[in-house]
C-alpha cells in the first residue's frame, strides 16, 4: 500500500462516508503558526472577498491556485497531508487550489448545500476523484458554523446546482430528500484536526452567530488522472513538489505571514464558477 497517514480501515471508512476527520493531524504549534500568520496577513486581508448566502449574510473567504512557498505552502504541500489524500485518490495528486474560510464572530454567514463537483465540474474535470482537506484553524463548533455534512452522501453523483445568492447550492429537493436517507453530521473540531471529504458529499454550514471566530484553511486536490479537459480558472496538472513535515514550522518561526510574492490570488472576478453555473442553469 502507498505510505500515508491512514490505516485500511480508515481509507474504506472514507470511501463510505464520503469524509474523515483526523484528530490532531497537525500540532499545536504547527495550528498556531498558521493562526497567527493568516491573522496577520495584510496581504491574505486585502485579496479577500465575500459571498452572499442568499440571506444578505456573507462569508469572507482569499483564495489561491498554486501553494507557494511560505506557510500556507507549506501545510499543503507537506508529505504527511498530500501522502494522506493520494492514499484517498488512489493516485498522483495536484494542488487544484486553497482558500481561507473566514467566518468571523456574530457576522459570518452560511454556506448552502452543495458538492464542491456541482460547480468543479463546469471547469471540464471529466470525474469527483478530487479531495479537499479542511484545517481547523479555530474550533469548530455547533455554536459557531461548523460545517455539516450528510454521511454517505457522495454515492448519490452529482446534483444539479443553481445560484443561492452568490454561492452555488444544491437542488434542494433533492437535498431534503437525502436528509431522510443520509445521516446528518456537524464536524465539531479543535485547532489542528482536519477534515478529508470527498467532492461529491453534500456538505454546508450554518451562519456563525456566536462570539467565536471560525477560521479554516481548505486544501483542494485533483487526481493527475483527471486532469481536466479544458483551461478554466483553477489549474490543470501540476506535479506538486512535497515538502518534509518540518517545514512547516521552519518557515513559520521564519516569517509568520506571507507577503503575498509567492501565492498565486484568485481575485473574486476571476472565480467563473458561479458564473458559468448560471449560464448553464439558464440553458437548462
Amino acid at each position: 500500500m502507498k505510505k500515508g497517514s491512514f490505516s485500511t480501515k480508515q481509507i474504506a471508512a472514507y470511501h463510505r462516508d464520503g469524509y474523515l476527520i483526523a484528530r490532531k493531524f497537525f500540532d499545536r504549534e504547527e495550528v498556531g503558526l498558521l493562526s497567527r500568520a493568516a491573522h496577520e496577513d495584510r496581504e491574505l486581508d486585502r485579496h479577500s472577498f465575500s459571498r452572499d448566502d442568499g440571506t444578505g449574510a456573507k462569508v469572507r473567504l482569499s483564495l489561491w491556485n498554486h501553494p507557494g512557498e511560505g506557510i500556507y505552502g507549506m501545510f499543503a504541500r507537506c508529505r504527511k497531508m498530500v501522502d494522506a489524500v493520494e492514499q484517498l485518490l488512489g493516485d498522483e495528486a495536484y494542488h487544484y487550489h486553497s482558500k481561507m474560510i473566514m467566518k468571523d464572530a456574530r457576522v459570518g454567514g452560511a454556506w448552502a448545500w452543495h458538492q464542491d463537483y456541482g460547480y468543479w465540474y463546469e471547469n471540464g474535470v471529466l470525474t469527483p476523484n478530487l479531495c479537499s482537506v479542511s484545517i481547523a484553524v479555530d474550533a469548530a463548533t455547533v455554536e459557531n458554523g461548523c460545517m455539516q455534512v450528510l454521511k454517505g452522501s457522495h454515492h448519490m453523483g452529482r446534483v444539479e446546482h443553481v445560484l443561492t445568492g452568490d454561492q452555488a447550492g444544491a437542488d434542494m429537493e433533492r437535498v431534503r430528500e437525502a436528509m431522510k436517507r443520509y445521516e446528518m453530521v456537524h464536524c465539531v473540531m479543535k485547532p489542528g484536526d482536519a477534515l478529508f471529504f470527498h467532492s461529491n458529499l453534500l456538505h454546508a454550514s450554518a451562519k456563525n452567530d456566536s462570539d467565536k471566530p471560525r477560521w479554516s484553511m481548505i486544501c483542494c486536490y485533483n487526481a493527475r488522472s483527471n486532469d481536466p479537459y479544458k483551461e478554466a480558472h483553477h489549474p490543470r496538472y501540476t506535479p506538486l513538489k512535497k515538502v518534509a513535515d518540518a517545514m512547516i514550522k521552519k518557515v513559520g518561526v521564519r516569517h509568520f505571514a506571507d507577503d503575498g510574492s509567492n501565492v498565486a490570488w484568485l481575485e473574486a472576478k476571476k472565480d467563473t464558477s458561479a458564473r458559468l453555473l448560471k449560464k448553464t442553469s439558464i440553458a437548462r
